[in-house]
């Protein structure tokens, strides 16, 4: 029952302390959180940039309406979602599948198939929409597991998704940006890990029908 505790703790960190860092194993636990995260299909249809480059990263600072996070978090990671959706994708998924389950592609062709016909029916705006869910659903994995290891977190959405995609280089390789996670440890100046939570009882939040 330490998940609604853990959740209780965390907040959205405004403030970082620069000088702490999260450890390869903290981060490799995060990041497994993130691959083990429910998708539609199964197809995974999203990138995750774990943005390291302290240059690359003040350059997106001012895209990101000068919000100190993008700098001073220890990890930024920027889930990116698929522009759009290609056989290319599909047939890697089935391919996948038939590796980890010690079978043969063609067993799974009718399934492959399927998915192309139904996705494709799709225009390319919808398709991008859908894909872009896809990284909030892996977003809420990452929350619950840096609260689990006691690890600071920031998801954010104000940024310019365009000049994201100019700096990253995104466009050349088919992605997104879709939303941002800093993960890092709290300032002790950062005044609003004090605050309370305020959340809407459970009672205005749920109806049985």
């Amino acid at each position: 029952m330490n998940l609604i505790e853990n959740l209780k703790w965390r907040y959205a960190t405004k403030a970082y302390d620069a000088s702490k860092k999260v450890n390869e194993n903290d981060m490799n636990f995060i990041k497994e959180a993130i691959q083990l995260a429910a998708t539609s299909y199964g197809l995974q249809l999203f990138k995750v940039l774990d943005v390291a480059d302290p240059a690359i990263r003040e350059k997106l600072k001012p895209a990101s309406w000068g919000q100190s996070q993008i700098t001073d978090a220890s990890h930024l990671l920027v889930f990116c979602n698929y522009a759009d959706v290609k056989d290319e994708h599909i047939d890697a998924y089935v391919q996948l599948k038939a590796d980890t389950e010690g079978m043969d592609t063609a067993s799974f062709q009718a399934y492959g198939d399927f998915m192309k016909s139904t996705i494709h029916k799709s225009p390319v705006a919808h398709k991008q929409t859908w894909t872009a869910k896809q990284t909030y659903i892996a977003l809420g994995n990452a929350l619950a597991a840096c609260a689990e290891l006691k690890i600071d977190s920031t998801p954010m959405e104000g940024f310019d998704a365009a000049a994201y995609s100019e700096i990253l280089g995104l466009e050349e390789k088919g992605l997104q940006a879709s939303v941002v996670l800093t993960v890092g440890y709290r300032s002790t100046e950062d005044a609003t890990q004090h605050a309370k939570k305020v959340r809407k009882s459970l009672d205005k939040l749920f109806e049985t029908i």
